[in-house]
C-alpha cells in the first residue's frame, strides 16, 4: 500500500519516492488505465506548480495519440504525431522540456495558463505506446531534475507496461 503525504521537499528523494511507489501502485491485472491514472493521481500529489498531470496513449497502429488518464482541466484528446510538445516527443522518442510552450513552434493549446512543459515518451520493445505529459502555469517549471527522475519513472513502468491493453 501507498502512503500517504510521505514528500520531504527534498526533490531528489521525493521523485526516489514516487518511482518506488509508482511500481508499488502498478497492478498487473488492471487495465493499464486504471494503473495510468493512479499513476497520474501519485504525480500530482508529489508535483508542486502544476495544473495538469497525465498519459497521451498511441491509438492503434496509428501515428495519433489519445488522451488517457489525467488529473487537471478537460484537455486535446487527439495529437497527431509531430504535432505540438506531445506529438514531437512521440515522434522523436525523445523527452521534451519545453521552458515556454509560447516559444514551441506549432504548441497546442489545451490549456491557456500552461507556460511550461515536460513530456516523455513510453517506448517499449522500440515502440512509442504513449507519452507521460506534464504542465505547469510558471515559466521554466521543469529542469534536468525532473527530466532525469521523469525518465526513470516511465522506465520503471515499461516492464509493467503491457504491449496491448
Amino acid at each position: 500500500m501507498v502512503q500517504q503525504n510521505t514528500f520531504s521537499g527534498n526533490r531528489e528523494e521525493d521523485y526516489a519516492l514516487a518511482v518506488r511507489q509508482a511500481v508499488a501502485l502498478w497492478e498487473a491485472d488492471l487495465p493499464l488505465t486504471s494503473n495510468l491514472a493512479n499513476i497520474s493521481a501519485l504525480l500530482r500529489q508529489c508535483l508542486d506548480r502544476i495544473n495538469w498531470v497525465g498519459f497521451y496513449l498511441r491509438q492503434e497502429k496509428s501515428p495519433q495519440l489519445i488522451l488517457g488518464p489525467f488529473q487537471g482541466l478537460p484537455a486535446c484528446t487527439r495529437i497527431p504525431f509531430g504535432k505540438g510538445v506531445c506529438g514531437t516527443a512521440a515522434a522523436s522518442g525523445k523527452t521534451q522540456l519545453v521552458p515556454d510552450v509560447n516559444e514551441f513552434p506549432g504548441h497546442i493549446v489545451c490549456d491557456s495558463a500552461s507556460r511550461s512543459e515536460i513530456v516523455v515518451p513510453v517506448v517499449k520493445e522500440g515502440t512509442v505506446l504513449g507519452v507521460l505529459d506534464i504542465d505547469s502555469p510558471e515559466r521554466s517549471r521543469f529542469d534536468s531534475v525532473d527530466k532525469q527522475w521523469l525518465e526513470k519513472l516511465v522506465q520503471a513502468l515499461i516492464p509493467l507496461w503491457p504491449l496491448e491493453d
